[in-house]
């Protein structure tokens, strides 16, 4: 006998040809009119399951059960990826350009707790690049994230934070996080947030961005590591400003890298690979 994940649940199966083959099982349960994921990749039938395989069927056009709908939601992630990232917590500081795309990825990545700090709301200008909508409109920036981030993923925890970060609160705000995406505009505040987290809070990670405005190549993009517990990304050169704007194209670019990191460093994976 074998055990495989199957929709979330533990199974064994024989480990004999006939049984193990992913077309036979999923016969099973009713593999017609379904979409298989063996292992976060599309299945071929005519594969056979290892231990500690996952294996997602999902039926098209059926409102999955509470029980399924969080293992199916994470059915194109790299095996145990969920796990791991479920335990985890990110505090994002503004909900704004950065911080908002940011939000939204790590919520389909399956983050486990996600601290949402803004003192703002959203407002018509917002809308070229921030994740807001026309509705929601003078809402507080945390609780329409907060609405936006529901609908994606609901198992997700989410704490809001409707203040503004100063010298004076940022220590009781981020303690107990292990990473915190600064998202903030000025080169003032974006200053005293990483210095802040760099002398107060040792065992946190922090990860920024600096040259994001305007219609660039988005290849100029890099990051650099300025302390073992920080990262900048961006091309550090082209700043907001009259002439150059920030556009949803470049913040959605920068907003996903700092994601991506964030992911990579909660996995314990190298940050420069």
């Amino acid at each position: 006998m074998i055990k495989i994940e199957l929709n979330g649940k533990i199974i064994a199966v024989k480990k004999t040809t006939q049984v193990k083959d992913i077309d036979n099982l999923s016969d099973k349960y009713n593999q017609e009119n379904s979409i298989i994921y063996h292992n976060g990749y599309s299945a071929n039938l005519s594969d056979t399951l290892e231990e500690s395989d996952k294996l997602m069927i999902i039926k098209k056009n059926i409102q999955p059960s509470d029980d399924e709908l969080e293992s199916l939601i994470s059915a194109r992630h790299t095996p145990f990826v969920y796990e791991k990232l479920k335990q985890s917590k990110v505090a994002i500081i503004g909900l704004g350009g950065l911080g908002s795309n940011v939000a939204i990825s790590l919520a389909r990545m399956g983050v486990g707790k996600l601290k949402l700090i803004d003192f703002d709301h959203v407002e018509p200008s917002n809308i070229n690049r921030q994740q807001y909508f026309l509705d929601q409109l003078w809402m507080h920036k945390t609780d329409a994230i907060e609405e936006t981030l529901k609908r994606i993923n609901p198992f997700i925890k989410l704490e809001k934070t409707p203040v503004k970060i100063t010298e004076e609160n940022i220590v009781e705000i981020l303690e107990d996080y292990e990473v915190i995406i600064e998202a903030v505009d000025g080169a003032v505040t974006k200053s005293m947030i990483i210095s802040s987290v760099l002398k107060f809070l040792k065992t946190s990670y922090i990860i920024g961005a600096s040259g994001i405005a305007g219609l660039y190549d988005t290849t100029s993009f890099t990051y650099k590591t300025i302390s073992d517990r920080a990262i900048i990304v961006g091309d550090f050169e082209h700043e907001a400003k009259k002439g150059s704007g920030l556009m949803a194209t470049r913040v959605a670019v920068a907003a996903n890298i700092q994601a991506n990191l964030a992911v990579k460093y909660i996995l314990g994976e190298s940050l420069n690979d």
